[in-house]
């Protein structure tokens, strides 16, 4: 099974900027298979579809609270997808998680139960 790991979470202030990380590791197929999305919770709400992306990278979405101000991205050679989180606001608090499902169709989806591998996820915080 897929593991991956979320990093780059913390405390930041509003307007500031933060780049999440989501590192795969143990797949059984390549990494340049799987679709990934970031998804984030915080306390008391649902699990909310932030942004995906297609397994070559060239199709991406957003939820609608974010579309101008967050960025994906994956690098294949490294294993690796990033979140650029700019303009950050108090309503982005929340857990931030990403996961991976093997690829179905040209476009990735915003839809958890869509996907096979979730990591822990990475808190992130934006206060003053």
């Amino acid at each position: 099974q897929l593991q991956l790991v979320e990093s780059g979470g913390g405390l930041v202030q509003p307007g500031g900027s933060l780049r999440l990380s989501c590192a795969a590791s143990g797949f059984r197929l390549p990494f340049n298979y799987y679709h990934i999305g970031w998804f984030r919770q915080a306390p008391g709400k649902e699990r909310e579809g932030v942004s995906c992306i297609s397994n070559g990278g060239g199709s991406t979405q957003y939820g609608d609270s974010v579309k101008g101000r967050f960025t994906i991205s994956r690098d294949n050679a490294k294993n690796t997808v990033y979140l650029q989180m700019n303009s950050l606001k108090p309503e982005d608090t929340a857990v931030y998680y990403c996961a991976a499902r093997p690829w179905s169709r040209p476009t990735c989806v915003l839809d958890p139960p869509a996907y096979d591998s979730w990591g822990q996820g990475t808190q992130v915080t934006v206060s003053s």
